[in-house]
């Protein structure tokens, strides 16, 4: 065999893998060492015992060209929904989010000004959330903006809650609506190529607020948590819905051996999502399945507990857990199943 043909062995491109694969490929021989360590790869958030406390830690990247174009996210944005995403990490644990280090590489190319606008956004989402900025670090960048923050949340030992927890016949909930933030996604994108072309034309942005504030400035899932506590709900498993409903429900399979019914008609999308889409030539169910950045939470409860969310419009059944055998199926209007699938963040950006 070949020299070439050994190198090209042992080289796997990424994108064979995706960012799940990817992960998983890195971390599974990680083991832990320290007794306090509770949890560590494979949730929203890792847990650490603290004595008589629990404390979740959880890290969250934002790189610009990746996660953000400044053509059109205002700086101050920026910043707030830095914040609002690690905080539904810690949301998704069941936990309060307490202290934030935050991390920047900055290129020269940002004045002083600019960086006081991305922490206007920064200050203005730690007051609003209780969250205390205790530190963090600064450095160059030769490749534009990169945020990293980590965030400390606590938690009681008995109201955390994993990704591993769902048992068959479980309900499947998910808060608010989804594919909104997807939509503002796209029409910021549209928005951004228009102008490229003729650089004299306005945008058009008028009537889509809603959208483009899902996208641009997300709220963390805090009230909901707030809520389950008041209706004594404790979810058997719980996520947050960043990658998009899909990979969420698939990842709440993988950690707790479970299968999912989910159902067409049952997946809450907005109706000014659904007039968008229209407009945009996309099927709603597809934005709110593959699209991403909702920041709800997708959690499984005991039967049981039915009664007490059936009146509250903030919560939705969307379907229930089944043995591990029967997969994850996808109920269309038709009711004909098809197995679900998570399109990933790769197949969203080519859109």
């Amino acid at each position: 065999m070949s020299i070439k043909n050994d190198e090209k062995k042992n080289h796997t491109p990424i994108s064979e893998l995706g960012e799940f694969g990817l992960v998983k490929k890195i971390t599974q021989n990680l083991t832990t060492i320290n007794k306090s360590t509770i949890k560590s790869v494979g949730d929203d958030a890792a847990v650490i015992k603290n004595g008589s406390k629990y404390t979740l830690l959880s890290k969250d990247l934002l790189v610009e060209g990746v996660h953000f174009d400044l053509s059109y996210v205002p700086l101050s944005h920026l910043g707030y929904k830095s914040i609002a995403v690690n905080i539904s990490d810690i949301c998704a644990m069941n936990g309060v989010p307490k202290q934030v280090l935050i991390g920047i590489a900055i290129s020269n190319r940002f004045t002083v000004e600019a960086v006081q606008d991305l922490y206007k956004g920064i200050e203005f989402a730690c007051k609003k959330y209780n969250v205390d900025l205790i530190g963090g670090d600064t450095t160059s960048s030769q490749t534009g903006l990169t945020i990293s923050v980590t965030i400390v949340g606590e938690a009681r030992k008995e109201s955390i809650t994993y990704r591993s927890g769902a048992k068959a016949n479980d309900l499947l909930v998910v808060t608010g609506d989804l594919g909104a933030a997807y939509l503002g996604f796209q029409l910021l994108k549209r928005e951004k190529n228009m102008f490229l072309e003729n650089p004299t034309i306005q945008p058009e942005l008028k009537g889509n607020d809603y959208v483009l504030q899902r996208q641009l400035k997300p709220e963390p899932p805090v009230k909901f948590n707030k809520i389950l506590n008041e209706l004594d709900i404790l979810p058997t498993s719980m996520i947050d819905i960043s990658d998009g409903l899909s990979s969420e429900i698939l990842h709440l399979s993988e950690e707790s051996k479970v299968g999912f019914s989910i159902y067409e008609e049952k997946i809450p999308v907005d109706y000014r999502v659904m007039n968008f889409a229209t407009e945009l030539n996309l099927n709603p169910i597809f934005c709110a399945l593959n699209g991403g950045e909702d920041y709800e939470l997708l959690f499984t409860m005991k039967q049981e507990d039915y009664d007490k969310i059936k009146k509250d419009p903030d919560f939705t059944i969307i379907g229930h857990a089944t043995h591990k055998s029967e997969g994850v199926n996808f109920i269309d209007k038709q009711s004909v199943s098809h197995q679900l699938t998570a399109q990933g963040w790769d197949f969203v950006k080519k859109q």
